[in-house]
């Protein structure tokens, strides 16, 4: 019998959810989960078969800060990164991503970002992007943050806008209160998250500007997503503050020295939530990672990669973390708190975005909505 073209079975799979379910076998119709249990059978109307050989199953990786079009430019014209391939998204392990502006909104554009999401997603993998840059006002494709998430589908927030960073565009207060706003109520009409996803630099305010937001408008914490929390050991103290408080905060993953330790990091974020809910980890890919001295000079350049964001969940299981709770910053965490109800957990009715890994942790397949893309 021939099978049914978009029909996959999936068999011998050691299943974590990310919780571990032991050993079992998955049906995979139309890029949906449709059946996941012990020793199903294959039906004969399945199109493809693939056996895990008892290998690891796990979810797809969420990476919600990638920059999809390559930034840099803090150091003239020729510091201007490349573009992340599909290739290199897919052999590390990532099967949704969120593409951003960084400094340079001057020869990047959120037109093109919106092209290179629509070409990963045709390519097989789900991409959404935040619009606006470092800047305030933010730059936009409809005219406002509002009307952005409202009318461009891929649109889910707005971001990355620094604060906190002499690259910053210095915002008021009342500006980034009345761009929380917009993006609030535009997520609001659209049905998304609307989150405010924010650049955190070394300046010694750090989470200031945010903590004053809170205490002067009614917005609630859970409307600001802020990154490179793990930039300095100062910074971090006060992102566990700001997740004890019910906040939600994102670390980078380290793609060089010029990022403090994660291990620790997560450690510390771990001590404020223990149940591991309200942190993810990013890899910043494409992206620039200059380091400025005190003086404002630059002194050091390096450029992030997507594939450091499975490297670092790799280390932190070699450093004694179970590999159920190394997942979750990568998988369900950003899922839920982006917003993507269907992403992020091996479960019926979700996207079959999964991995499938060798016993040291190394990614044998990567899947996308049912499509085994890599190898």
């Amino acid at each position: 019998m021939q099978g049914i073209p978009g029909t996959l079975f999936v068999r011998n799979a050691n299943v974590f959810t990310p919780k571990p379910l032991g050993l079992r076998d998955l049906l995979v119709v139309a890029g949906k989960i449709i059946l996941i249990g012990k020793d199903l059978g294959k039906p004969p109307w399945v199109e493809k078969v693939l056996d895990c050989a008892g290998g690891y199953l796990v979810p797809g990786l969420i990476d919600l800060h990638v920059h999809l079009q390559g930034g840099g430019g803090e150091a003239g014209p020729a510091s201007r990164l490349p573009e992340v391939p599909f290739s290199d998204l897919i052999q590390a392990g990532i099967t949704t991503c969120v593409g951003c502006l960084g400094t340079d909104d001057v020869t990047r554009s959120l037109a093109g970002l919106l092209a290179k999401a629509r070409a990963l997603q045709s390519q097989g993998i789900t991409a959404y992007i935040y619009t606006g840059s470092y800047r305030v006002p933010p730059v936009t494709l409809t005219g406002s943050v509002r009307r952005d998430l409202v009318l461009i589908p891929e649109v889910i927030g707005v971001g990355e806008i620094a604060i906190s960073d002499h690259r910053s565009s210095q915002p008021t207060l009342a500006e980034l209160a009345r761009l929380a706003a917009e993006a609030r109520v535009g997520g609001m009409l659209a049905g998304k998250r609307g989150l405010v996803h924010l650049h955190l630099g070394s300046a010694p305010s750090g989470l200031a500007p945010l903590r004053e937001l809170l205490r002067t408008t009614s917005l609630p914490i859970t409307q600001f997503h802020p990154t490179h929390v793990n930039r300095t050991p100062e910074l971090l103290e006060e992102a566990a503050a700001w997740v004890e408080a019910g906040g939600t905060v994102d670390l980078t993953a380290p793609s060089s020295t010029l990022t403090w330790d994660l291990l620790r990091a997560v450690q510390g974020l771990a001590r404020a939530d223990p149940n591991w809910e309200r942190f993810t980890i990013s890899s910043d890919g494409g992206g620039s990672m200059p380091k400025f001295d005190a003086a404002g000079n630059l002194v050091g350049y390096a450029a992030g990669d997507v594939r450091a964001l499975w490297r670092a969940i790799q280390a932190l299981v070699r450093d004694g973390i179970p590999l159920e709770k190394a997942l979750r910053p990568v998988t369900v965490n950003p899922a839920r708190i982006l917003g993507l109800s269907q992403k992020g957990e091996i479960a019926v009715g979700n996207d079959a975005d999964f991995l499938v890994l060798d016993e040291n942790l190394g990614i044998v397949a990567t899947v996308a909505r049912g499509t085994v893309l890599f190898p």
